[in-house]
Parts: structure tokens; sequence; C-alpha cells
């Protein structure tokens, strides 16, 4: 007699589209506004979108996966591997330090610059130009 043939099958996450989207929007505490400020659209559409009454298009499906973290196929379906809060957490974490370092780069750049124009107009004046 042979043993009964075993089958699995990852069913997924049983919430809805919106239901993960704002799962997983409240895990990384970000706020409506300023996930519909990172994807371009108006909070009313990120809460059509949580709320199920509307999905949004093919492009912003794959834009809110990279914003939230998520790959789009669990985003759609909920195949495959939930988010977890701490990972992503921990990935906006260092892309907030990689910003905060950009800003800070980009403030001396403008104090540079600043300075190189200055230097400029002196010795243009010193030319009589």
């Amino acid at each position: 007699m042979q043993p009964a043939l075993k089958l699995t099958m990852d069913l997924g996450d049983f919430d809805t589209l919106g239901g993960r989207i704002s799962r997983t929007r409240d895990e990384l505490n970000l706020s409506t506004a300023e996930l519909a400020r990172r994807l371009g659209v108006r909070s009313s559409t990120v809460h059509d979108w949580e709320t199920d009454r509307s999905e949004p298009r093919a492009n912003r499906i794959t834009m809110l996966a990279g914003v939230l973290g998520v790959s789009p196929t669990w985003l759609l379906t909920g195949i495959g591997e939930a988010p977890v809060a701490a990972d992503v957490a921990s990935e906006l974490r260092g892309l907030v330090d990689q910003l905060s370092a950009l800003r800070a780069f980009h403030a001396q750049m403008g104090r540079t610059l600043k300075k190189l124009e200055a230097e400029i107009e002196r010795i243009s004046s010193v030319l009589g130009r």
C-alpha cells in the first residue's frame, strides 16, 4: 500500500488587495497622505485602494510594492512571504539615513557653489568685466 500523496499549496493571505496595502502601510507607520505623496497620487486615491473601491493600475502596483517593500505578487494575490515589519522598518531606516546624508551633501554643495560664484564675481570686478 502506497502512502497517500500530500499536496501542499500556499493559499496565501486571505485579505484583499486593499487590506494588504492598508496593513503594510500601517506596519511602516506611513500615513495615507505620506504614501500618496510618495506615489504621486491623491490621498483619496490611496483611501479608495485601501477600501477596495478601486484598484491601482499595473504601473502603480509596481511603485506601490516598491514603496511598501513587498513583492507585487504578494500585494496582488497574498501569495508568498508577507512583509516582516522589522525587516521593512530596518530597510526604511537605511533609506532614511541615505537620504539624510544626501541632503547634507546637497547643502554643502550649495554652500560651495555660493562661494565659487562670489569668487567669480570678485575676480570679474577686479578685471573690470
